[in-house]
């Protein structure tokens, strides 16, 4: 179907017996990834249905990155609260309500979701809801009603994950759990020092409870730079949270007071509660998907560069994947953008092109995303940002005599005092050549790695950063002056 010819063959609370047309796109999922498919597919003027068992949004709306930003931030306003003397403003807390910080919570989701809602039914989309399976390539079931898709999109997202013999219940949660607690418990044992379990205990800490995070790698945040995880480690110790690294999970028992978590070294904590935050897997099983002839590893979707599974439909289209059943950065914004660019794909390979023809070359396909340039934040107290690659990769890539860093120190930016944060912006980059990787910690830094996206993205040299303005006082005048010493020339750092 080309564009503008939308097909209105089904309405959006199709539950009947039947067929209703095959569509341009069916996508699986209304995650970040699907509906961002779903929505650019139909701007494109292509006709598109969109299948979700649960709410339009998925886990990033519902249950992940939304809610708690939204406690992240509700716990940064205790700290303010807490601690506003230093700042010569007689403030106090007298605790947390946790009735009050949820409904201040589900409001700003129940905001976002009205409005994607609205969003979905202004652009004609097909929308379904209900449990969809890929029944055969191009064609999805859900509830006895099949949807035929010239193409279709699998975005179906993930799950929390747990460790093997390890069950979630009573006092042993997942975030999914973590995100309703109608009371801030006393103390919690965080199994898992990723993004998920140092941004819960950074809330928890915040809110007054003692923590104590177990890690069975080397660091916290292990897939960051080594400079980023030990500073968020002294960090973590300065705010009170405990951490222990290098040292395994063995078992847990619950009784009707609290958890008692013992690890393979024999060390053993006892809290109110266990927050298993191990990663989140593919949501894959019992979705048709291999029936269908979907190639799977451990769980995900395999696919090309262009996220195509290989899978051919009867109409000459493919299956795609997109999201977290992907290998690779489990974060909402590489689902969303990798939504987009499939949806052009499709749009290319029905004659329609975004960008309008390219001289002499006929329709002009998207370029695949980028990993290496993905922005990856992780909102605790200090913020870690990052994009590109770590100084140990940069050296393993070109060689450690190849690669030159440098560490601008957020003392010397005016705005980072006065927000009273300590951190630093470090710069990695090939020695006479361009910046590859920029790794930042302190608070609200998180706000400054689209400038640095670019800077990787561009594969920009350090002089041509240096030469920009950066208004003052910002914090964002760190990366100007982190770029200028860089460059040869600093100012505010000493050489």
């Amino acid at each position: 179907m080309t564009a503008g010819a939308r097909s209105n063959a089904v309405p959006s609370t199709a539950t009947s017996a039947g067929n209703p047309g095959t569509f341009d796109l069916v996508v699986l999922g209304g995650g970040s990834g699907g509906y961002s498919a779903a929505l650019r597919a139909a701007q494109l003027g292509l006709s598109v249905a969109l299948i979700e068992e649960d709410k339009l949004g998925g886990t990033c709306l519902h249950n992940g990155c939304i809610p708690t930003k939204a406690l992240l931030h509700a716990a940064e306003v205790a700290d303010v609260a807490r601690e506003g003397s230093r700042f010569g403003v007689r403030t106090s807390s007298d605790g947390i309500d946790m009735a009050g910080v949820h409904a201040y919570k589900d409001s700003v989701v129940a905001g976002l979701y009205k409005g994607l809602r609205g969003l979905v039914a202004s652009r004609e989309v097909t929308f379904v809801t209900g449990h969809g399976t890929l029944v055969a390539p191009g064609v999805v079931e859900v509830d006895g009603v099949r949807y035929a898709g010239r193409h279709v999109v699998l975005a179906t997202g993930s799950y929390a994950r747990t460790l093997p013999g390890l069950e979630i219940g009573g006092r042993v949660i997942t975030s999914d759990q973590a995100l309703t607690l109608d009371h801030v418990p006393s103390s919690v044992v965080v199994l898992g020092g990723g993004v998920i379990g140092v941004e819960f205990a950074s809330v928890w800490r915040s809110f007054g409870a003692e923590v104590q995070i177990v890690e069975a790698l080397d660091h916290l945040v292990p897939a960051e730079d080594l400079a980023l995880s030990k500073a968020l480690e002294r960090a973590f110790r300065k705010r009170g949270i405990g951490f222990t690294l290098g040292d395994r999970f063995a078992e847990v028992k619950q009784s009707d007071d609290g958890v008692r978590v013992t690890l393979e070294s024999g060390k053993s904590f006892d809290a109110d509660l266990l927050l298993v935050a191990v990663g989140r897997g593919p949501r894959t099983a019992d979705l048709g998907f291999e029936a269908a002839g979907v190639p799977l590893r451990q769980g995900f979707v395999v696919t090309d560069e262009r996220l195509r599974t290989g899978v051919t439909t009867p109409d000459g289209g493919h299956v795609w994947a997109v999201g977290d059943i992907v290998p690779g950065l489990q974060l909402a914004h590489r689902g969303f953008a990798q939504g987009i660019f499939v949806a052009e794909s499709v749009a290319a390979a029905s004659g329609v092109s975004p960008d309008g023809p390219a001289p002499d070359t006929g329709l002009r396909e998207p370029m695949p995303v980028d990993e290496a340039t993905i922005p990856r934040i992780t909102y605790c107290e200090p913020e870690v940002a990052s994009v590109g690659v770590t100084q140990a990769r940069a050296e393993e890539l070109y060689g450690a005599d190849a690669v030159e860093t440098l560490e601008y120190n957020l003392a010397g930016n005016g705005k980072s005092r006065i927000l009273d944060t300590t951190g630093f912006a470090k710069l990695v980059r090939r020695k006479d050549g361009p910046v590859v990787g920029m790794h930042l910690i302190g608070s609200r830094v998180g706000e400054l790695i689209g400038e640095g996206q670019l800077i990787v993205g561009w594969e920009a040299f350090p002089e041509d950063v240096a030469s920009l303005v950066h208004a003052h006082p910002t914090q964002n005048e760190a990366l100007g002056e982190a770029h200028m010493a860089l460059a040869g020339k600093p100012l505010h750092a000493h050489n």
